[in-house]
């Protein structure tokens, strides 16, 4: 179950990072994240009435928090590593959060074994490589690499956080509500600072009418990227999170052949290459 929880973590982290790269080139990115939380927020509200889930409210909740807390400054910090670039090196190294649960299962005591230790490695290859880095060209900006650095860290650090923060289906429900209400409130206040500030928060063009046709793609991306987040916390509790986190990390994989199919990109000789090595290191830990 590990490897279908997680492979399917990748699927749904890869569309909401497409939809979301759609989104930001008609709004600002800040917006993006703000509304389709929100969204998320509402959804979640009904499940936790629903299922009583509040019931489960206890100390581990404030996991949960601080993956809420984290989550918008590690989106935000990525958005802006992408408008630095190039994008071809940020995205990739965006992918390197995976050594956050990684290492957290190491240090629980988790030793893999040859098979699945040569799929992680096959496979971490292949999430840089899927991503297309390039290696010629424009340097690469301090500061873009800084903010991908730290977003990559924010990323690895909600998923190991959201993993925690429940033991229980109706538990994590609970928790994830928590997460995204914190992650709202956070953005909420960067959004009511940028307006502040004179920054624009609604598109150039067209404004509210523009997010109002958006709105089914903002709730898509909304809810695939908390969705994600559960069911990535299902993986890592019914199997070593070594194997949970780097499978559930070929979500670059996912974006790149959604741009390939929606957008008609490219696929370069190196983002294929790299797709073909994160799936054979899926098999190999899946079957290891």
């Amino acid at each position: 179950m590990v490897a279908l929880f997680a492979l399917t973590t990748a699927l749904l982290m890869g569309l909401a990072d497409f939809g979301g790269g759609l989104l930001t080139r008609r709004a600002p990115a800040l917006t993006v994240v703000f509304a389709s939380q929100s969204i998320a927020v509402v959804v979640l509200g009904v499940i936790v009435v629903a299922t009583s889930a509040w019931q489960e409210a206890g100390p581990r909740l404030w996991y949960a928090v601080a993956a809420g807390v984290i989550g918008p400054v590690a989106l935000l910090s990525f958005y802006k590593a992408l408008a630095l670039g190039p994008m071809g090196v940020v995205s990739p190294l965006g992918s390197l959060g995976v050594a956050v649960p990684v290492a957290v299962g190491l240090a629980a005591g988790e030793r893999p074994g040859a098979v699945q230790i040569a799929g992680i490695g096959t496979a971490v290859v292949g999430i840089l490589l899927a991503g297309g880095p390039e290696l010629r060209g424009a340097p690469v900006r301090r500061q873009a690499v800084a903010l991908t650095f730290v977003a990559a860290f924010g990323f690895g650090a909600v998923m190991t956080l959201i993993a925690q923060a429940s033991s229980t289906v109706t538990g994590l429900f609970l928790a994830l509500f928590v997460q995204r209400t914190v992650n709202i409130a956070v953005g909420g206040t960067a959004l009511a600072v940028t307006a502040r500030r004179g920054r624009p928060v609604l598109p150039a063009d067209g404004g509210l009418r523009v997010l109002r046709s958006s709105l089914p793609l903002l709730a898509f991306v909304g809810l695939a990227d908390v969705a994600s987040n559960g069911t990535y916390a299902l993986a890592a509790q019914t199997g070593p999170v070594t194997v949970a986190a780097v499978l559930s990390h070929l979500y670059p994989v996912v974006t790149v052949l959604a741009a390939l199919i929606v957008l008609k990109e490219r696929l370069r000789g190196v983002q294929a290459a790299g797709a073909g090595l994160a799936l054979a290191g899926s098999v190999l830990l899946a079957g290891g």
